[in-house]
Order: C-alpha cells, then sequence, then structure tokens
C-alpha cells in the first residue's frame, strides 16, 4: 500500500506545524482534528477517529522508563537470545520458508534478519502490546520530547483508519505506536505495507506473510543491499591500532587482513566494513558490513542494533560469540560523571542519561588516545581515574 501523493503533500505542507505540542490536551487534540480536516479528510471520519481519544500516563512512563538498553553488549544479548527463541526461531524459518523464498528473492534480505526483529518485537507475535496505538500517539506527539516523529503518525493512521486497516478504538500495540509481529508505526505501513496473504488488506496484527513481506519491503527502502552480509564474528590479534574500531570506520577486506582480523567461520566479503568492538579490545569483536547501517533505521539503539544483528546470524547457523574477558564498565552513576567530564572537555556527548551513546563513545575514544590507553571506546573506571 503506498500513502496517497496528496495526503503526502498535505503532510509536507503542513511540516512547520510538526513542531507543535504542549498546552492543554483539549486543545491540542482540536488543532489536531483541524489540521487533519485541511489535509482532504472527511470532517465525520476525522470525528469518529478522534472521538475518546485520551492522554496516557502509562505511555509517557514507559517512555522514560528504558533502562534495559544501557546494559552491556554481552548482558544484554544473553538476556535477549534464549535457546527457545532460538528453536522458535528456526521452527518459524521452515513453517513460513515459502514466504522468506519470497522475501529473499523480491527483496534480498535474509531471513535470519526477520526472524530476529520477530523474535525480540514481539516473540514472534505473541505479544504485541496492549496500549492503545492512537492514544499512544497522540500522547507521544503532545509531549515534546519527540513531536516531530510521532505527530505525522496520528495523520498516517487516520488515512490507515479511511481504508478501513486501522480502528482507533480497538486497535493496540507497543507503547510507541508500533503496530504488529514486527511493530511497525502507522506511516511505515502506509508506505511499505504489503498484503503478503492476498486477502485485500495489510494487517500485520495476525498476519505473519503480511508483517514478514512489509518488513522486507521496509528495509529494502531503507537501503539494504540484497544478497549482502551485515555482521561477522572475527578475531583480533593481541596488538592493533584499535582507534580504527568504532562505526563509521570502514577498510577493505584486504586492510583489515593485512592487521590480522580473521573471520571466526568462511571468508571476509569483499565490502567496506566497520570494526565493532561492543566492550573493548578485550571483548567480542564484529566486522559490521553496509547492511548493518540499515538497522539504526529501524531502531536508534546501539546494544539492540547489534544484538538484532548478531541473532540474525545465529538463526542462519553461525556459532555463539566469544565473549572474551572484557574489562568491567561503569555503571549509571559512574556513566554520568564520566559523561560531565568529557562534556567539560568540549567533547558533545549529549544528554547525560549515563547511556553509552554513539557521542560517548566517539568522545571515550579520543581522550582514551589522547591519555595513551587502548583506544577501543569502551570506558572503564581507569579512564574516569585518569580523567
Amino acid at each position: 500500500m503506498r500513502i496517497l501523493p496528496q495526503i503526502m503533500a498535505a503532510i509536507l505542507l503542513a511540516s512547520p506545524a510538526l513542531a507543535q505540542c504542549g498546552g492543554g490536551f483539549s486543545s491540542f487534540v482540536d488543532g489536531l482534528k483541524a489540521e487533519a480536516v485541511s489535509m482532504g479528510h472527511d470532517p465525520a471520519l476525522v470525528g469518529r477517529f478522534f472521538q475518546g481519544a485520551t492522554q496516557d500516563a502509562k505511555v509517557l512512563k514507559a517512555d522514560r522508563a528504558q533502562g534495559v538498553f544501557q546494559k552491556p553488549f554481552v548482558e544484554f544479548s544473553r538476556r535477549l537470545i534464549s535457546q527457545n527463541r532460538l528453536d522458535t526461531g528456526k521452527a518459524m524459518g521452515r513453517k513460513y520458508d515459502a514466504v522468506f523464498d519470497r522475501i529473499e528473492a523480491e527483496y534480498g534480505v535474509s531471513r535470519g534478519v526477520l526472524l530476529a526483529f520477530w523474535a525480540f518485537e514481539t516473540d514472534f507475535g505473541g505479544y504485541q502490546g496492549d496500549f492503545n496505538t492512537r492514544n499512544a500517539l497522540i500522547t507521544l506527539a503532545h509531549d515534546c520530547r519527540r513531536p516531530e516523529l510521532f505527530r505525522p503518525q496520528i495523520f498516517a493512521a487516520i488515512e490507515l483508519y479511511s481504508h478501513g486497516d486501522f480502528d482507533p478504538a480497538r486497535t493496540t500495540g507497543a507503547w510507541a505506536g508500533e503496530i504488529g509481529m514486527v511493530q511497525m508505526l502507522p506511516r511505515d505501513i502506509l508506505e511499505n505495507g504489503v498484503d503478503g496473504d492476498g486477502d485485500g488488506h495489510v494487517t500485520l496484527k495476525t498476519s505473519a506473510p503480511d508483517a514478514l513481506m512489509s518488513g522486507a519491503r521496509m528495509l529494502s527502502h531503507l537501503g539494504w543491499r540484497a544478497g549482502e552480509p551485515w555482521l561477522q564474528e572475527v578475531t583480533l590479534p593481541d596488538r592493533m591500532d584499535w582507534s580504527l574500531s568504532g562505526p563509521g570506520k570502514p577498510r577493505s577486506a584486504a586492510e583489515w587482513q593485512a592487521m590480522g582480523v580473521r573471520p571466526r567461520a568462511g571468508d571476509l566479503a569483499n565490502l567496506p566494513a566497520s570494526l565493532i568492538l561492543p566492550q573493548g579490545h578485550k571483548g567480542p569483536s564484529f566486522l559490521a558490513y553496509p547492511n548493518f547501517d540499515v538497522y539504526f533505521e529501524w531502531n536508534q539503539s546501539f546494544v539492540y542494533v547489534l544484538t538484532a544483528a548478531y541473532f540474525g546470524t545465529r538463526l542462519e547457523g553461525r556459532q555463539v560469540y566469544e565473549a572474551g574477558n572484557p574489562e568491567p564498565g561503569l555503571d549509571g552513576a559512574g556513566m554520568k560523571a564520566l559523561q560531565q567530564k568529557l562534556q567539560a572537555r568540549g567533547h558533545d556527548v549529549g544528554k547525560i542519561d549515563g547511556i553509552l551513546g554513539a557521542g560517548t563513545r566517539t568522545a571515550v575514544q579520543a581522550e582514551q588516545a589522547r591519555l595513551g590507553l587502548p583506544a577501543d571506546a569502551w570506558p572503564t573506571a581507569e579512564l574516569l581515574n585518569r580523567l
């Protein structure tokens, strides 16, 4: 299903209003109604869509309580990847073999990639969330943290409603407004939804073919390169220039091999790749190929992305990673103290939140190099003390 050109044009024309947020909730909803009508939607349909809309305090609580993403990769991945999930994933791959064959032929997305998302997002459809989607989107658009993300989703949901593919009173999903087995936002459903089972509707909550085909199409539109790998575990020499590690620092397979980087299984792909050390040079190590970057278009959490990408390789037969013996990291308070010190030295680490994000990793690596420490972007107590 494609978003109607006139609706897309209206969304673009209304873009200056995307930052509107806050104020009285009822007045905010009235503004949404007026904007929806100005886009060309039938006023009666708009009225029915917003009838009974309420602010959901549980959504805001969930938005501010994502502590699980602060865990380091080894702990996080072991928590998410169970033997049951691995076995179920392989069984689902067999059950929907024809669907995955079609996906690989049409979009070039490997089945392990989608199986991993399916597992992590909803336990293969078993738990898709019980938040009212309309109320969640309105609540998050009214909140002033990310209105530019959530406000357009409301109008996309109205468009889905006009097609008979959304029930504002009954459609439920995740706290952030995602719907269905692979958790897609309404605008993504409009732009990438696929009727995989041929029933004339895109039903991501109950149809695995619809959900999987739609997820694959979305990844393709986000830039997935057909038939290429995304992540590969490697072994490292005892000594190398660790400052070369990190996302966004691609080198050729020949260059990595010359430095002593070796694949644990198979051969290195003849593609540019970045060396990923989620817990420093003493922990697990991977080469991330161009397709790995597409994961960040789906989710911004580094630890989630790496775990999903790794699980995708496991579902396609790769072995358990070598955890190594990484140095202990910092707890939340220690990470905040580190971020404050990095900020004081002029580094842009973003919000002081105790989360090891991209800005903090970059700053850590720079300070490690300055202090003569292994510049692997893994913050330790030694670095904190030296600063």
